[in-house]
């Protein structure tokens, strides 16, 4: 058997090093390795998991020594205590009194007298749940103060995110990292100026950007991904706030990550040094709210995509164009009538016949601002609480609709349940109207959710017709529309049914501006259509 390995096994964890110098990996294998000197045992071989929870057993020489041990490769795995091999009580167990003899590998754990050869250890199933009776004393106890960390204020990230660094003054104080946060400030910026997350991580990818896992740790992903890029996109941290307990894990056993609704989160603002401002924030988030389809025949943003949308479906318009459209005969098309045209109509205008609209109002806009402010502060203010008491009364009559059905249904349920008991019906037709009826109780609840959160954003949401000036007062007049003015300053256009009662075709255009601050009807006719195809 001397050719046979003598596996020691060390491992330690963070919560271990609070033992002191006593479980450090050196004194585990100084131990070790004079017990085998000492008693015989040949060919040792160390595996060593510095910084890996007892609690699992996905460690990676940990695996490594198992796979070894499945190859035929050790005769014996000796550990310090019992503690090292882990501290969960069923499948330390499990490697102790099945795994190890089905391989006829000889287990010793020096300091608990343990030792399979000289037969069962009496105290070792009690030793192996005090163990783990340490492990979950300890989670308690560091949960309790990350509480008591994350409810001062302090910052629970272990690493500051992408465009920040610790202090050097203060680990829980973040400065602002200016390579990095130069690189937030631009994919903010891109996104803005229309482009989506993939857009923007191909752009950083072929100028070789730094990514943000190789710039804080040396190593991980050598390229953006889109995902990383929606991250940074959505993190409340570059506007200068400290956001705690976004994620939690199920028990101290399982260590995956759940993420935590944000109703939960903890926001402190104004921590440190913004990277980016709330109002670019705030229009990322909408557009982000409002996802766009690439466009993939033309490298060049769309200024109306993912704002504007059909009065009749609520659907968004696409832009159509063909490989040799010119550009005055481009037109945005309802979705809705593309995919099934037997369910709505076109509602189709032509890109240049809107962009002339809107450049026309928001010009219209910015001149009554500057001739007279108080005047088109107080319109606003006026059209704004019509606006969302309109909508928040179609909301609610719906919701009160919704949740009329979803209890008529819990009543159909229960005669439905009580008809088949008394053999009214038989199995199979209960499972299919119980399946029918479950679906459609199951959609009326998602849509009572949407419908409250609706309702509570429009009643909590007043009109910020003060940040909408600031926007305003930028600008002097617009000549060109670009995606990053049209996201300034518009929410969405809806484009209605084109009317030809007259012998002509004329369609109403809105325009609802941002912060629901000014909302303005246009009217197109086929002469200016066929003014702009000339």
């Amino acid at each position: 058997m001397t050719n046979k390995i003598t596996a020691l096994y060390c491992r330690l964890s963070q919560d271990d090093m609070l033992a002191g110098e006593s479980n450090s990996i050196t004194n585990q294998k100084e131990i070790l390795l004079k017990y085998a000197k000492d008693n015989g045992f040949l060919n040792p071989q160390v595996y060593v998991d510095d910084g890996y929870s007892g609690t699992s057993f996905d460690r990676p020489d940990f695996q490594r020594m198992k796979s070894d041990i499945e190859d035929g490769k050790v005769s014996t795995v000796i550990v310090k205590d019992l503690s090292r091999l882990g501290r969960e009580y069923l499948q330390t167990g499990y490697y102790t009194e099945m795994f190890f003899p089905e391989h006829d590998v000889r287990f010793i754990a020096v300091h608990d007298n343990v030792d399979t050869q000289r037969g069962d250890n009496d105290f070792a199933p009690f030793k192996n749940l005090i163990n783990e009776f340490y492990a979950k004393d300890v989670s308690r106890k560091v949960r309790a103060v990350l509480k008591a960390k994350g409810q001062s204020g302090k910052p629970l990230a272990v690493n500051p995110p992408y465009g920040y660094k610790k202090s050097e003054d203060d680990k829980n104080r973040w400065v602002i990292d200016e390579p990095a946060a130069e690189v937030v400030r631009r994919i903010f910026r891109m996104c803005i100026e229309g482009r989506g997350p993939r857009q923007i991580a191909r752009a950083l990818n072929s100028e070789s950007v730094t990514t943000p896992s190789i710039r804080s740790r040396g190593t991980g992903l050598a390229h953006w991904d889109h995902r990383s890029i929606s991250d940074i996109l959505e993190r409340l941290e570059y506007v200068g706030h400290t956001v705690n307990f976004k994620t939690t894990k199920k028990s101290y056993k399982c260590k995956k990550r759940i993420d935590l609704p944000k109703e939960n989160w903890l926001i402190f603002e104004n921590t440190h040094e913004p990277i980016i401002s709330q109002h670019d924030y705030d229009l990322v988030q909408q557009l982000r709210e409002n996802k766009r389809r690439p466009q993939k025949k033309c490298s060049e943003p769309n200024p109306f995509s993912g704002i504007v949308y059909c009065a009749d479906c609520g659907k968004k318009l696409y832009i159509s164009r063909g490989g040799d459209t010119p550009k005055n005969k481009e037109c945005l098309k309802c979705s809705t009538y593309s995919r099934h045209y037997d369910e709505c109509s076109a509602h189709y205008i032509r890109t240049c016949i809107l962009s002339e609209i809107v450049l026309s109002e928001i010009n219209k806009l910015l001149c009554a601002v500057h001739d007279d402010e108080d005047a088109f502060v107080q319109r606003s203010m006026e059209q704004s609480a019509v606006s969302h008491l309109d909508e928040v009364k179609k909301a609610k009559r719906l919701l009160a609709k919704n949740e009329r059905r979803i209890e008529e249904l819990d009543r159909l349920f229960t005669r439905l349940y009580e008809d088949n008991v008394l053999g009214k019906i038989d199995d199979e037709r209960f499972s299919q109207m119980s399946a029918s009826y479950t679906d459609e109780q199951k959609k009326l609840k998602a849509e009572v959710v949407k419908l409250r959160e609706l309702i509570e954003a429009k009643e909590q949401k007043s009109s910020d017709i003060s940040h909408f000036l600031q926007i305003v007062r930028r600008h002097e007049r617009i000549s060109e529309l670009t995606p990053k003015l049209m996201h300034e300053f518009i929410e969405k256009i809806i484009v209605h049914e084109a009317d030809k009662s007259n012998g002509y075709r004329e369609q109403e255009v809105e325009i609802c501006f941002r912060f629901n601050v000014y909302v303005v009807t246009a009217t197109v006719d086929s002469r200016d259509y066929n003014k702009k195809a000339a």
